[in-house]
């Protein structure tokens, strides 16, 4: 086993470096070579590593020799600024490429639209190749060096990344680490009789080690994709699939696994993707008598595909897509000998739920518990905030945190799912329940954005009291991720008000999951109407941009610099702390439709008592009565008037 590796393996690749581009090689290598040794040491045996190094060392200097001049120089950058991704002046978009504008070449034509909101991070769901028919959403991928016919092609992809890149703009992309469509070539090989290949999937003759893993594994679609093992009459195996029968889970444990990523992660990287997101990565390592999720293998392997790329592309980063418990989801930014070195990036999933139980329960106690209670994490990491995505919610409320404030877990789960479909009383919310599991009681949730606050119901009933009012619920949710720090992420739609698509089921292959609710295509006469003043389009569209403006202007929002969440003087008011070295970046979210307050006498041990609103630009006012009055739904951003 060795510490450093003997350069003399890529002679023929360094050969064709200039001398300064070689020493630049040597020195990165240097550098994170310790991180990527001791990760694949952690998973694999001194043999298998010593052989993978060899080949993962030769990798890395190809692509090194092969990237393109401009990415080259975008490397030298992110070098010297590590932090890019942390700074305030990032936001985020996320869409279906084909939903959005039709083809990679019609994203580009709407660049002016995503600069026009202030977007410098654009994530574009699954591009990659998948089966043909049911892909999950195009999360079975069937060739990773391919794009989606309907989409373009590489060259179009290569061509999307340098014209995003010149604009500012880093490009997104799905990596899905933990399975393949059964079409994928390797699993098409393994159902030919390769062995080769056969020993990158889990299979098994029959139903006994299946029957022993299921013992404690949950089920993903429980609805329509029972259980997590399926047979395959080729293989006359039973074949490990978390999500879909036709998904079928690879095989971590075997190092060869390891190095296909690993070159798949290089070829998207050469193609100008800035970001990867790491999807289902939490399910990658399997350990018998677990859930199979969160195993401290999954970061050894991330800390080690990371090292590797920061060697061959620093460029690029890593976001995990982990949607898991409170406890689990730190991990994902690096802890204990993992600290920072696992994904940069990673979904503030928390903050999400915390956001919509507040929004329904008008009490912000739940949230601020929960949200106090996470542990710090690495200050070279970033989450990824947002009020939407793609997916459905799941309401992951901790039985802890709830019981900490007087609350059952289960109950207050079941009012969610209840408040966010409608069938709580007095609520307008028009979600629709997705994966029903009568076991657990489980209900997770549909909707877009605007139906989940009302919006919807409120614009059909001709209400404009109502109609103003689920914005300002909308805009709050949205202050609260742009307050938060790191990145946060706008769901196609939310920035002009975008309600269900009434006709979702109406698709091929779209029936069955009702998540597509959420995933309207673009109406860009809608998406036109902002520049008309009084439509829901115009409102969402202006208070949005303005919330992204003013949070481009205050270096207070780095990332680096943690959110804490302080003790409540109201339960309605939410009070989220950044102490910055320009001073303390006090933001205040009234989450009730009433007027509630805040006393005064806490700005002054913050260094807030002469403090300005950031969001209205007008000094704190502070009421007869010593208060701080916030207006229904209301955010200030308070920080020194002289900073």
């Amino acid at each position: 086993m060795r510490d450093l590796p003997n350069f003399l393996d890529v002679a023929d690749v360094l050969g064709e470096f200039s001398a300064d581009r070689r020493d630049l090689f040597e020195l990165r290598v240097q550098r994170w070579w310790p991180d990527l040794h001791a990760g694949l040491s952690e998973v694999y045996s001194p043999q298998e590593v010593e052989e993978l190094e060899a080949r993962l060392l030769y990798l890395a200097a190809t692509a090194v020799r092969d990237r393109d001049p401009e990415l080259a120089r975008l490397d030298q950058a992110r070098t010297l600024d590590p932090g890019w991704f942390q700074r305030e002046k990032m936001l985020g978009y996320a869409c279906y490429a084909d939903r959005f504008a039709g083809s990679l070449d019609g994203v580009r034509e709407q660049i002016s639209y995503l600069k026009e909101l202030g977007v410098t991070y654009l994530h574009l769901m699954p591009i990659l190749k998948p089966r043909d028919g049911d892909s999950d959403g195009g999360y079975a991928v069937a060739d990773y060096r391919s794009v989606r016919g309907d989409l373009g092609t590489v060259d179009d992809l290569k061509r999307l990344s340098a014209a995003l890149r010149a604009e500012g703009i880093s490009l997104v992309a799905d990596l899905v680490l933990n399975h393949v469509a059964k079409e994928h070539v390797w699993a098409q090989a393994a159902r030919a009789g390769n062995p080769k290949y056969r020993d990158y999937f889990l299979t098994f003759p029959d139903r006994y080690m299946p029957d022993a893993y299921e013992r404690t594994l949950p089920e993903v679609f429980p609805d329509f994709a029972p259980g997590n093992f399926t047979w395959d009459e080729d293989l006359q195996s039973w074949v490990w699939t978390t999500f879909n029968s036709f998904q079928w889970d690879v095989n971590w444990a075997n190092p060869e696994v390891f190095y296909e990523y690993a070159d798949v992660i290089l070829f998207l990287a050469g193609l100008g993707v800035e970001v990867l997101r790491l999807d289902a990565i939490a399910f990658i390592w399997k350990a018998l008598g677990t859930n199979c999720q969160n195993q401290p293998q999954v970061h050894s392997i991330t800390q080690a595909l990371r090292a590797l790329v920061r060697i061959a592309a620093p460029a690029v980063i890593f976001k995990a897509e982990a949607i898991v418990a409170p406890q689990d989801l730190v991990h994902y930014l690096g802890q204990g000998k993992h600290h920072g070195k696992v994904s940069d990036l990673a979904y503030h999933n928390s903050l999400m739920v915390q956001i919509w139980s507040m929004l329904a329960s008008k009490d912000a106690r739940l949230g601020a518990h929960s949200l106090q209670h996470l542990p710090p994490v690495p200050p070279t990491t970033a989450w990824i905030t947002y009020v939407r995505c793609h997916d459905d919610i799941g309401w992951a409320i901790d039985d802890r945190d709830a019981g900490a404030v007087g609350l059952n877990g289960y109950q207050h789960r079941a009012f969610l799912s209840d408040f966010y479909t409608g069938q709580f009383p007095g609520s307008t919310a028009r979600g629709l329940v997705f994966q029903y599991n009568p076991a657990t009681g489980d209900r997770r949730v549909s909707g877009s954005a605007a139906a989940l606050v009302g919006l919807d119901a409120a614009v059909e009933a001709g209400d404009r009291v109502a109609t103003q009012q689920s914005i300002d619920r909308l805009l709050l949710a949205y202050a609260i991720v742009l307050g938060w720090g790191g990145i946060p992420v706008i769901w196609m739609g939310d920035e002009i008000g975008l309600p269900n698509d009434q006709m979702w089921a109406s698709e091929p292959g779209h029936a069955d999951d009702n998540r597509w609710v959420h995933r309207p295509r673009m109406p860009w006469g809608r998406a036109e109407a902002r520049r008309y003043p009084g439509t829901v389009s115009a409102r969402m569209f202006s208070g949005l941009t303005h919330l992204i403006k003013v949070r481009k202007s205050a270096p207070f929002l780095d990332a680096s610099v943690p959110a804490q969440v302080l003790e409540l003087s109201d339960p309605g008011v939410l009070p989220v702390l950044r102490r910055h070295p320009l001073g303390s970046f006090l933001a205040l979210y009234n989450v009730t439709p009433e007027w509630r307050p805040w006393p005064s006498w806490r700005l002054g041990g913050l260094g807030l008592w002469d403090s300005v609103d950031l969001l209205s630009g007008r000094h704190v006012n502070v009421a007869d009565d010593g208060n701080v009055w916030l207006a229904p739904y209301a955010s200030l951003w308070l920080v020194p008037r002289e900073h």
